[in-house]
Parts: structure tokens; C-alpha cells; sequence
């Protein structure tokens, strides 16, 4: 089972995210999404059709979001079957959050590394694996 297959995003806590992101619009050219992510597309090597995104954005300082761990950044993997991926790493022993997220954007769980750093793991939905 092929496990992680790519970065889905990257997300930071920062002390004022407008700032933040208008600095990095100004100064770098990364442009801004209406939420003040970013949105990175690609295209991957092997099918040439795969298309996709990874996801750029500040959150509040005081977001919650990353609970229960107290790290200022969280990065995102894109996995293939999010429901094969849990069942091993629950065989494997790995913390794992029982909360779950499935909306239009895919389906998403959490897990802890053993630092603590809280890992959030994505399955996009089909039709943009697909695409």
C-alpha cells in the first residue's frame, strides 16, 4: 500500500496572518486565495494527468486547530485511502485522533508523531485524484 503521496499543505500560526500574507503577495509574488491561503497547483511526474494543489496558510496565533499539541505549524499529507492508512498505523501502535472530517474538500484524520508534532492527513476527494 503506498502510504503518503505528497505534501498537501503547509499551515503556521503567526501573529497577524494578513500581514503576513500580504507581505509574502508583495514581496515574494505568491498570490493570495479569498481565505489568504495560497494555493500551489502541480502536475505529477507519473501519471503526467495527476493535477493537484498544496495548500500555503497562516493561521491565527490562538487557533485551536492544532490541538491538543502546542505546535506552531502542521504539515498536511496527501494519502490514496485514508481508511487502509489508519488500519496500519493503528496495527503500528500510532497515536491517532478519533475525531474524522469528510466535506467537499476530501477527507481528512490526525495523527501525533512521537515528538508530538500533530500530522493531519488528507485524501483528496476522487474526482480530483482523478483529474
Amino acid at each position: 500500500m503506498k502510504r503518503v503521496t505528497g505534501i498537501g499543505g503547509i499551515f503556521f500560526k503567526s501573529k497577524d496572518p494578513k500581514v503576513l500574507t500580504d507581505w509574502y503577495a508583495s514581496h515574494l509574488g505568491i498570490p493570495l486565495g479569498e481565505h489568504g491561503e495560497v494555493m500551489f497547483k502541480w502536475r505529477g511526474a507519473e501519471p503526467s494527468t495527476e493535477e493537484g494543489v498544496t495548500v500555503w496558510a497562516p493561521f491565527p496565533e490562538d487557533t485551536d486547530y492544532f490541538e491538543p499539541t502546542k505546535a506552531a505549524f502542521m504539515v498536511n499529507y496527501r494519502v490514496d485511502d485514508l481508511d487502509a492508512l489508519l488500519e496500519a498505523l493503528t496495527a503500528e501502535g500510532v497515536e491517532i485522533d478519533p475525531k474524522r472530517d469528510d466535506s467537499e474538500y476530501g477527507r481528512f484524520a490526525w495523527i501525533t508523531d512521537p515528538e508530538g508534532n500533530r500530522i493531519e492527513l488528507w485524501e483528496p476527494p476522487k474526482e480530483e485524484q482523478a483529474v
